[in-house]
């Protein structure tokens, strides 16, 4: 028999659901503010999680990047393409096999990493400073805490 939208499934609370509504609610306001704020208008979704990727230290192959990113390597040529078009990434071939190339960041794209990180650390520093007590910001830290080993489990 299938649920109705809405309904509490067994086994699990209603405070759970509830919390998971909540938090996915806030979470998906969050990430569009978040792109808002770090000037990402440009890039979609898929060429900042890719961004990000190679920000995290070594050059990866297309092939690579389409595994980690859990999609066909098609739409990763498509991805990486538009990102070369921006001038954020590059690809050099591979100093251990010729035949493959690898993909990096370019200076601009560390800059436009970096830069969109400051803007949206700035962002929620001053609003986390003018908006909410000390109290509220301890509360803020303790949740976080608690979401992340939500975000472990």
């Amino acid at each position: 028999m299938e649920k109705s939208a809405g309904e509490v499934p067994e086994q699990v609370g209603e405070t759970a659901v509830s919390a998971a509504r909540e938090v996915r609610v806030v979470f998906s306001r969050l990430r569009r503010r978040l792109r808002e704020i770090g000037g990402n208008d440009v890039l979609t979704p898929s060429q900042t999680s890719v961004l990000s990727r190679l920000s995290r230290g070594e050059a990866m192959t297309a092939s690579e990047l389409a595994v980690a990113e859990g999609v066909r390597p098609q739409s990763m040529a498509a991805t990486l393409a538009a990102l070369e078009g921006h001038g954020v990434v590059r690809r050099d071939p591979d100093p251990n096999d010729g035949r493959r190339q690898l993909v990096s960041l370019t200076g601009g794209g560390h800059d436009f990493i970096a830069g969109s990180r400051q803007a949206r650390e700035e962002w929620m520093a001053r609003a986390l400073q003018h908006d909410f007590t000390e109290a509220e910001r301890s509360t803020l830290i303790e949740a976080l805490a608690l979401l992340d080993r939500l975000a472990q489990s």
